[in-house]
């Protein structure tokens, strides 16, 4: 491993992750100087990209790095990388997995009780004084409900592992039943959807779920359905979802994840149906400092000869 070896930083990612990599590489941040530019003076030289999935590395940004080797993402979801392009390429991918699983599983119970109780609206009435007038109206429960997980990877199987707690019936979808879980599968959303109260997304992001939670998902979820996204922005389609609360075809939403990051539709910051928060999820300094640290081992790793650590399904390992 030497100080001489070259590497690509998109967007800013963690100080923990540039000291570690500054004081062993030779680092080029599109935080400080274009992308274009970069490219222009460093492009045939750089071998490993660390990436925080902000900004896309796709095949045309890896055709422009020839001795690339390595693309590191700071998180479990790397739909923004294009994770084929790289495997033709032979170029490994690696994201965060694991480290992550109970955070997202503690988060999205939160999130669920807070969009089934009311809690952030509860608290309004509160701060703004209207308790001294009037109680805050009778809600919602999660009693007699019944919950539906969209996804059942590493993050799903802890969702659901918190919800058992609950002693709520749970069932999920996904292309194969996972053989050791005894929860019902549905190979169908629209069917998981049209059976559930409660519907959590902790699908992958990309082309093949891409706007996947749509009018047809959301008519099917019915009028006392709630809908959890966990996933990506990018499953939901967010003008369906406006649509849904608007008519009430859905009777709420908690969102912690948006199509146009950090851009949130103004239509669901104006509706008092949906409990939004600014993804959020794995935003703890411990978690957030356990996904560092596997960054960072994955670089190390790498450029010691020793192969990646958490290397992704798609890409080959080389070393």
């Amino acid at each position: 491993m030497t100080k001489s070896a070259k590497i690509l930083s998109l967007g800013a990612i963690m100080p923990i992750v540039d000291e570690s990599l500054d004081a062993n590489f030779t680092v080029f941040r599109d935080t400080d100087m274009t992308l274009d530019e970069i490219i222009a003076a460093h492009g045939p030289e750089i071998r490993a990209i660390v990436t925080r999935g902000r900004s896309p590395a796709d095949d045309a940004l890896m055709a422009r790095l020839p001795k690339l080797e390595l693309i590191a993402n700071f998180g479990v979801g790397y739909d923004s990388i294009d994770a084929a392009a790289a495997a033709k390429r032979g170029i490994v991918v690696t994201n965060t997995p694991d480290v992550l699983n109970d955070e997202m599983g503690d988060f999205t119970m939160g999130l669920l009780l807070a969009t089934v109780r009311a809690l952030p609206q509860a608290e309004r009435h509160l701060r703004a004084g209207h308790w001294l007038d009037r109680p805050f109206p009778l809600g919602n429960t999660l009693r007699g409900r019944s919950i539906g997980i969209a996804g059942m990877g590493r993050i799903g199987r802890v969702i659901a592992k918190r919800l058992s707690g609950f002693d709520l019936p749970i069932c999920y979808h996904s292309r194969n039943r996972v053989p050791d879980l005894a929860y019902p599968h549905y190979p169908d959303l629209k069917a998981l959807a049209a059976a559930v109260d409660v519907l959590i997304v902790v699908l992958p992001g990309g082309p093949a779920t891409r706007n996947i939670v749509d009018a047809e998902i959301l008519k099917a979820l019915g009028p006392d359905g709630i809908l959890i996204n966990v996933a990506r922005g990018s499953v939901v389609d967010e003008t369906a979802l406006i649509q849904a609360l608007r008519d009430k075809t859905i009777l709420a939403a908690g969102i912690d994840v948006f199509a146009a990051e950090p851009h949130v539709p103004a239509e669901l910051i104006a509706m008092d149906e949906v409990v939004l928060v600014p993804h959020v999820g794995t935003a703890t300094h411990h978690t957030r400092g356990l996904m560092a640290k596997l960054v960072i081992d994955n670089v190390m790793s790498w450029f010691a000869g020793k192969g990646a650590v958490t290397p992704v399904a798609e890409t080959p390992q080389r070393r």
